[in-house]
């Protein structure tokens, strides 16, 4: 395998809290060049497609909830990580944050992928779930989600909302994208 064009020279801490790292880097390049890098590092995290197939069509649950860095109330997949670092149960994560946001447990769970989120900046895995077999329960909402309310909505509606603006998260669309993807070679 060939060297990587840059390598690490030191790193520091320059902001932490419970969630995320905030690290500066300094680097050079292969030509010698010197550069920093600011790097946000988050603990791996999932999001899952709630897919119930009916007589009726196919439904999807999604959450909308107020997104405070861009100010604005979205549509998306539940989704979300726990502080416990790289070695985290990822099929307990998926689970997790389905039940507390929705309240629904899924009786069939498929791991379909894994990206990594917004890689220029960011260090985060965020692993893609199918959850299928839904069974409805209660709701645990974090202090962080508050206001979060959980929508059931057709497939065809949620494919417009991707179009008219509700639904504007890149991880919801990947995940999507994914979906469709697997599914055509099943």
């Amino acid at each position: 395998m060939e060297a990587p064009p840059i390598k690490t020279i030191s790193s520091r801490t320059v902001y932490q809290n419970k969630w995320s790292r905030v690290r500066e880097d300094v680097i050079e390049r292969t030509d010698g060049v010197r550069g920093l890098y600011g790097v946000l590092d988050k603990d791996p995290a999932c999001i899952v497609i709630p897919l119930e197939r009916t007589a009726d069509g196919d439904f999807l649950t999604l959450v909308h909830q107020y997104r405070y860095c861009v100010e604005g109330s979205f549509y998306e997949f539940p989704q979300g990580g726990w502080e416990q670092g790289e070695d985290v149960d990822v099929e307990a994560l998926a689970r997790g944050e389905l039940r507390e946001e929705t309240g629904l447990s899924a009786g069939k769970l498929t791991k379909l992928h894994a990206n990594w989120i917004a890689y220029g900046a960011m260090r985060q895995r965020h692993h893609v779930w199918l959850a299928e077999e839904l069974t409805q329960g209660e709701t645990a909402l974090e202090a962080e989600e508050h206001g979060l309310t959980a929508h059931r909505v057709s497939v065809e509606e949620f494919e417009r909302m991707i179009f008219d603006g509700r639904v504007e998260d890149n991880c919801t669309l990947a995940a999507w994208g994914i979906y469709l993807v697997w599914s055509r070679g099943r």
